[in-house]
């Protein structure tokens, strides 16, 4: 998950970038520290070699006796110094019987450089020449670099803490920043969370302006989709019309051939024009369908009771006992002549076969409106039962009844994005109905 999550890959690639920064940072603090701690030496070391000039007396004749210093009297403490006027070679304690080597310099020069002390450690040396009378003062002051390495490795080690402490702060400042900057995103999973519930028509142009070009794409989408549905729709109505005309003159063919005496070819011919006559009805009304009104809401209760007051009308409607549960202030996500179309075959169907009963409830629940059609009538057979739950069967085509009526109930509650499901009660059938409640 984390692999194809945007937010974490901006979020370890930034903490990546600034701790690899930070460690550079270290380490160029770290040379930065090494060479001024390195100059604060070479200047000490100087300084100390021009005490040592002192040690000339009588005009460069002679030296005198070395200026008294602690750090040079301990063998092999690490610093060192060693003179030379002519013949006369003097050392320090320290370096006990080791001798360093010398350049050869020139009166005024100054050389830094490297060299190997008594035990074989590196030595940070300094070393002068001065012009004494006729003679040359060469002097040579040295001091363990293990002294400067270990003042590098001490800053570093003050350092690290306030580095991680940084890197931390950094690591935080991009994930916040690298939330608030795809935000942004955030709002657009929105708008199209809101496209799909029905809130809203289009995403808009009121976003970002590096999310307007996606925006913008969505809409083109969304136009393009509504426009070929439009079509597709119009194509389906048009072409279910165009087969009316020729159907009725067929109907009106059949009986004249009934009139002539010919009734088993009046029969195959009304039984084939009737059949193609329920096909075009269920084209017809599925073009009807408003698949695509996503601000759609219908009241259940005033559906219900419309259809039930038109099949009261009716010769059975009236001796059947209708009972209504929980309807009432309901508002369902589905156009309201889509759900007057299913509850009316729905119903027509529950009447057909009931007893003398017909029962309505409607429910809501965390998921949306739950609707439940109840007779108590004899059911369906179980074989029945499994082909009428299937999604885009055409029962229609078995001939009059529930076929045409079902099937067009599937294609209103599947365009509504909802469920239909069938079941026997015993007795009588249970047909399920789960839509979307409506926004509020």
């Amino acid at each position: 998950m984390m692999g194809r999550s945007l937010r974490w890959r901006l979020i370890l690639s930034g903490a990546a970038a600034i701790l690899t920064a930070l460690g550079l940072a270290a380490l160029g603090l770290a040379l930065l520290f090494e060479r001024h701690v390195e100059r604060v030496a070479v200047a000490d070391l100087s300084a100390r070699a021009l005490t040592l000039a002192a040690m000339v007396e009588d005009d460069g004749a002679r030296l005198g006796d070395p200026p008294a210093d602690p750090l040079y009297d301990q063998p092999f403490s690490g610093h060192y110094w060693q003179v030379q006027l002519g013949d006369d070679l003097r050392r320090s304690r320290s370096l006990w019987d080791f001798r360093l080597p010398m350049a050869e310099l020139s009166p005024g020069a100054t050389l830094v450089q490297t060299l190997a002390g008594p035990q074989g450690e590196a030595l940070l040396a300094v070393e002068q020449a001065l012009k004494v009378g006729d003679q040359t003062f060469r002097i040579l002051v040295a001091t363990d670099r293990d002294e400067l390495t270990q003042a590098r490795q001490g800053f570093l080690g003050d350092l690290l803490p306030y580095l991680a402490l940084l890197g931390g702060l950094l690591v935080l400042a991009s994930g916040l920043q690298v939330t608030i900057g795809l935000r942004p995103l955030a709002n657009v999973s929105t708008r199209v969370a809101a496209l799909n519930a029905g809130q809203r028509d289009r995403m808009g142009g009121d976003l970002p302006t590096e999310v307007i070009p996606l925006a913008q794409e969505i809409d083109t989408l969304l136009d393009a989709r509504d426009t070929e549905l439009a079509r597709a729709r119009h194509r389906a109505g048009d072409l279910a019309h165009g087969f009316k005309t020729p159907l009725q003159a067929l109907l009106g063919d059949a009986g004249l051939l009934r009139d002539r005496g010919q009734d088993d070819l009046a029969d195959s011919v009304e039984h084939v024009a009737s059949s193609m006559r329920r096909l075009v009805d269920r084209e017809l009304a599925r073009a009807r369908i408003g698949s695509d009104r996503g601000r759609a809401e219908a009241d259940v209760a005033r559906a219900v009771r419309r259809v039930i007051e038109v099949l009261r009308r009716t010769p059975k409607g009236g001796d059947i006992q209708w009972q209504v549960q929980g309807a009432e202030g309901l508002k369902a996500r589905i156009d309201p002549d889509d759900l007057t179309e299913a509850l009316g075959a729905l119903l027509e169907n529950a009447l057909r076969h009931a007893a003398g009963q017909v029962a309505v409830t409607a429910l809501a629940t965390p998921g949306g409106i739950v609707l439940t059609i109840r007779d108590d009538g004899p059911g369906v057979a179980p074989a029945d039962l499994a082909r009428l739950s299937e999604r885009g069967l055409r029962l229609d085509e078995s001939g009059e009844g529930q076929g045409i009526g079902l099937a067009i109930v599937a294609d209103i509650v599947e365009a509504a994005r909802g469920a239909l499901h069938f079941e026997n009660g015993g007795p009588g059938l249970v047909v399920t109905i789960r839509l979307r409640a409506a926004i509020a």
